[in-house]
C-alpha cells in the first residue's frame, strides 16, 4: 500500500506544473528592483547614443550654422518621442506580462527574498554604475572596431563588384 501511495505522489508531481507568477507579485518585483527608476537613465543613455552617432555620421563634413542647430536640437526630439512612446506607464504592463510569462512564482518569491536582502541591495545600488561603465567601454571598444568593419564591408563590396564583372 505504500508502494502504491508513493507511485501515485510520484505521477502526480510529474503532471504538476509550477505555479506562474501572479501579477500582483511581479508588480512588488518591479517595484522592489526600482525598475521605474531605471527609465531616465535610458532615455539619457538613448540621447547620448543619438548624439555621438550623429557627431559620428558628419564628422569632417562643414555644416551651416542652420544645419548645426538642427543636429544639435534632434537628440533632444529624438528622447522627448522615446519618453512619450516609451513611457513607464506603457511599458509596465508589458513587463508584467513578460515578466509572467517567463517566471514561475516560486522563482518571483525568490528573487523578492534576494532584493531585500543586503546582497540584493548592493546589486540594485551598483548595477547602474556598472551598466554604465560597461556601455562607455563598449563605445570606447566600438571606436576601434568601426574602421575595421568598415574595411570589410569595402572588401566584400569590391569582392562582390569581382565576382559579377565576370
Amino acid at each position: 500500500m505504500k508502494k502504491l501511495l508513493a507511485l501515485a505522489a510520484l505521477v502526480t508531481s510529474l503532471g504538476a506544473h509550477a505555479a506562474p507568477a501572479s501579477e500582483e507579485s511581479v508588480e512588488r518585483l518591479l517595484a522592489a528592483t526600482n525598475a521605474e527608476a531605471l527609465m531616465p537613465s535610458i532615455y539619457a543613455g538613448m540621447e547620448q547614443l543619438m548624439r555621438q552617432s550623429m557627431q559620428q555620421a558628419v564628422k569632417g563634413k562643414p555644416l551651416t550654422a542652420e544645419q548645426q542647430r538642427a543636429l544639435d536640437a534632434a537628440p533632444s526630439k529624438f528622447a522627448a518621442v522615446m519618453k512619450d512612446e516609451m513611457s513607464w506607464q506603457k511599458l509596465k504592463p508589458k513587463y508584467v506580462q513578460l515578466y509572467r510569462e517567463t517566471f514561475e512564482q516560486e522563482e518571483v518569491d525568490g528573487l523578492l527574498a534576494f532584493y531585500a536582502s543586503p546582497a540584493g541591495q548592493a546589486m540594485l545600488t551598483k548595477m547602474p554604475v556598472v551598466m554604465q561603465k560597461s556601455f562607455a567601454m563598449s563605445q570606447s571598444m566600438m571606436q576601434s572596431v568601426l574602421p575595421k568593419l568598415e574595411e570589410a564591408l569595402k572588401a566584400a563590396l569590391a569582392e562582390a563588384k569581382a565576382g559579377t564583372a565576370k
